[in-house]
């Protein structure tokens, strides 16, 4: 899969990051495309959402008001500003072209912690 994730790391309770994730692919304008999580010990979670212009987002109801999705479709990259982190949103973060997951990348750890 050609996905590439970036931008995780370690930050305290409040703070801000942004990932981004870029798409080797051809199809990347023109398709949705996602952005998912997994905590520990848990299953994949849907977090974001975003269509192939930008024009429409969504978002998990545990993430709403904090983080926004966006895109760069010239230079084939999706993005993932995450605002007032919480310890709850400690995850491995990936990119996929599909709402499931089925076609994702590696993805990029965050871990949110006093």
């Amino acid at each position: 899969v050609q996905l590439q994730a970036s931008g995780g790391g370690l930050v305290q309770p409040g703070g801000s990051l942004t990932l981004s994730c870029i798409d080797s692919g051809t199809t990347f304008s023109r398709i949705w495309m996602f952005w998912l999580r997994q905590a520990p010990g848990k299953g994949l979670e849907r977090v974001a959402t975003i269509t192939p212009d930008g024009s429409q987002k969504s978002y998990a109801d545990s993430v709403k008001g904090r983080f926004t999705i966006s895109r760069d479709n010239g230079k084939k990259t999706l993005y993932l500003q995450m605002n007032n982190l919480k310890p709850e949103d400690t995850a491995l973060y990936y990119c996929s072209r599909t709402s499931s997951g089925a076609v994702r990348g590696q993805g990029t750890l965050v871990t949110v912690s006093s």
